[in-house]
Formats: C-alpha cells, sequence, structure tokens
C-alpha cells in the first residue's frame, strides 16, 4: 500500500454527451477518474482511506446549488430546455473539497425542428 500524499494525484476525464440520446434530448455524460474511486462514503475520517475515495458535484447552467453523486455511474440529465447548456463536473473529497473539475458544453435541439425533418 501506498501512502496516500506518496499517492497520484486524481484526474477526472469527461467524455462529450451521447450523439444519439442527445438528438433526443437526453444527456448522458460519461466520467471516469483516475487514482480516485468515487463511492458513497463521506465525512473527515475518510480523507486517509488508500486509495483515495470521493464523489462528484454536479452544476448545471451556473445554477446557485449542486447536486451530490457518489454511484460512478453515467450522468443522466432529461428535461432541459432545447438550447445550449454546460454542465460543471466537480471531482470532490469526502468532505466536499473540490479536487479538480471539468465542464461540458452541448446543446439540446429543438423537438420541433426534429418532426420537420421527417
Amino acid at each position: 500500500m501506498v501512502a496516500i500524499e506518496n499517492e497520484p494525484l486524481p484526474k477526472l476525464i469527461v467524455d462529450p454527451p451521447l450523439p444519439e440520446p442527445l438528438a433526443q434530448g437526453r444527456i448522458f455524460i460519461q466520467y471516469r477518474t483516475e487514482n480516485l474511486r468515487v463511492v458513497p462514503v463521506f465525512g473527515k475520517g475518510a480523507l486517509d482511506v488508500s486509495p483515495r475515495i470521493g464523489h462528484i458535484h454536479i452544476t448545471i447552467d451556473d445554477a446557485p446549488w449542486h447536486f451530490v453523486d457518489a454511484s460512478g455511474e453515467t450522468i443522466i440529465l432529461v428535461g432541459l430546455e432545447p438550447g445550449p447548456h454546460k454542465v460543471l463536473i466537480e471531482l470532490a473529497d469526502p468532505t466536499h473539497k473540490v479536487i479538480t473539475s471539468e465542464t461540458v458544453k452541448f446543446t439540446v435541439p429543438d423537438p420541433k425542428s426534429l418532426k420537420s425533418r421527417h
């Protein structure tokens, strides 16, 4: 086992939304982490767990709030209005301190314009 202070820094890798669901107004954002496991464990005592553990914070369109996800699964968003959007994904430690972040930008198509193509 490696002492936590000697472990490589955590990384967050975020893919753009999957194109097929996005064309239907559903947003599927896949991500992965390196040097950190995403698990639902919180609190100061978890800071010393090796290898590192944490979770993600998700903020949509600069909202004044975010939601927390510790599942490690694909982020799925529905119900966004047609038009441009951005999603801030923050990798956080068990005390919610942000380690790193990525922003994904995309445009939800207008369903009316999709119907006119058929």
